[in-house]
């Protein structure tokens, strides 16, 4: 990867003229259209993008942690140049070399015998899809999935979503039955160890499954390591525990991948970390660094094979895009090739980990620090004897004043965080070298001082 740009001469009137434009047309997701006011971004590289003022940021969000190979990695950017100059685009029915090779490097690196891939534009459809096929291979409807987790926005999706989200959408009648996942800094099982953590949300599932009716289930649904909702890293045993429930009632496992895998968590996919194969594996994201849209769903071999002599009722007109798979075969090339995965786990292992913990000790809004390789919470409370969140839940309006100084107090240091209720998130690129890293928690040091001043002690330890 050539050294970093910094970034070009500002040109405030052609920031002024993006963002008037996009205040008069573009329509923001996930948003109230009056209160937000969108960056206008100039350009990007590596691990920084900037603006037109000439301001430099460290991104800690990897764009909606997404860029794992960093910003305009050029080995990616050629190879979609390349793509283009020889075949565009072209219809999904047909074999085409970098939807071939995209899907054979992907099953390459997927666990067990998730051989079979079919491509979506993005994760959200792939969750739909991967529904779709367990309820067809099962004859079942009903799905499970859990609170403190986000799945994707489409209709499907977003009733599998168990945060605040799926709330003005929600239809009761979706089919969708949640459980609450282990969290042991936040238990719902008054555990005290990651082993009661595990028995009790492993029981929990078990009854919730008894009082629906296992037969009725086509598919239970878990993000390996749930992302927006808090970086979770579940306890051993739990995912094997829940594999076998799905394998004991004849309930497809499904695992989402699209924010932990490829690379995010210092392995291809979270569930290496695990040694726990699902059936079907939603990814999405890092497969390409998002350069051109392209999720996906991996498929075993007693799934696929319902649809071997069986038409597979659904597609996508973009399904395997060739610029998408282009990008994905770039991607997938240069993280073997440069090391990124492993990059990954020795910055979390070394540096994130040991430097985010390190802060914690002596910023009392630091609850708890969560994560492994380049995928990082911080759990920010006022109290720490009361875990009570900085926040309250979903926060709205003056309530949410904490985190809002945080991240003022962050962009105004140079980095961009991913904040989310009472959490910020640290998910640089994978790509991320430990200089930046380094910078990356000196500046976090500053940012959490305007958190800090939020606790029942409003001082710094």
């Amino acid at each position: 990867m050539t050294p970093h740009a910094a970034a070009p001469e500002p040109d405030p009137a052609t920031g002024r003229a993006v963002k008037d434009a996009d205040r008069a047309h573009v329509f923001h997701s996930w948003s109230a259209q009056a209160q937000i006011d969108p960056l206008a971004v100039a350009g990007a590289e590596g691990s920084y993008f900037w603006d037109y003022d000439g301001n430099r940021y460290l991104d800690l969000s990897s764009g909606l942690v997404f860029t794992n190979i960093g910003y305009q990695h050029p080995k990616v950017v050629a190879a979609v140049r390349e793509q283009a100059e020889r075949l565009c685009t072209f219809a999904p029915a047909f074999a085409i070399e970098s939807r071939s090779e995209a899907a054979r490097l992907i099953a390459e690196r997927t666990p067990g015998d998730l051989d079979r891939i079919f491509f979506t534009n993005g994760g959200a459809d792939a969750v739909e899809h991967a529904v779709r096929m367990a309820r067809l291979h099962t004859g079942r409807s009903k799905l499970l999935s859990a609170y403190r987790s986000y799945h994707g926005g489409t209709q499907t999706a977003i009733n599998l979503t168990g945060d605040p989200r799926r709330w003005p959408s929600d239809q009761g009648t979706a089919g969708v039955v949640h459980f609450w996942g282990p969290h042991l800094y936040r238990s719902p099982f008054w555990s005290s160890t990651e082993e009661e953590e595990c028995a009790r949300a492993l029981e929990h599932l078990e009854r919730t499954l008894a009082h629906e009716g296992p037969g009725t289930v086509a598919a239970i649904i878990l993000e390996t390591i749930p992302g927006t909702a808090g970086i979770m890293p579940p306890p051993p045993g739990y995912l094997a525990g829940v594999r076998e429930i799905c394998d004991r009632h004849g309930i497809v496992f499904i695992l989402d991948e699209v924010m932990a895998g490829f690379g995010r968590t210092g392995t291809w996919f979270a569930a290496d970390l695990y040694d726990v194969v699902p059936d079907l594996m939603t990814f999405a994201k890092g497969v390409n660094s998002g350069y051109v849209p392209l999720g996906g769903v991996a498929l075993s071999g007693r799934i696929a094979d319902t649809f071997e002599e069986r038409p597979y009722p659904g597609g996508l007109t973009y399904s395997g895009h060739p610029l998408a798979c282009a990008a994905a075969v770039a991607t997938l090339t240069t993280m073997a090739e440069e090391g990124i995965v492993e990059n990954a786990a020795r910055l979390g292992e070394t540096v994130l980990g040991p430097g985010l913990r390190e802060l914690a000790e002596r910023h009392p809004s630091v609850g708890e620090v969560r994560g492994v390789g380049a995928f990082w919470a911080l759990d920010l409370v006022r109290d720490r004897e009361t875990r009570e969140p900085l926040v309250p839940y979903n926060a709205a309006g003056a309530d949410k004043k904490p985190m809002a100084d945080f991240t003022a107090a962050a962009t105004a240091n140079g980095i961009w965080p991913f904040v989310n209720m009472n959490r910020t998130h640290v998910v640089p690129p994978c790509t991320i070298t430990e200089a930046e890293a380094r910078d990356a928690l000196a500046a976090l040091d500053v940012a959490l001082r305007a958190a800090d001043a939020h606790t029942v002690t409003g001082t710094v330890s």
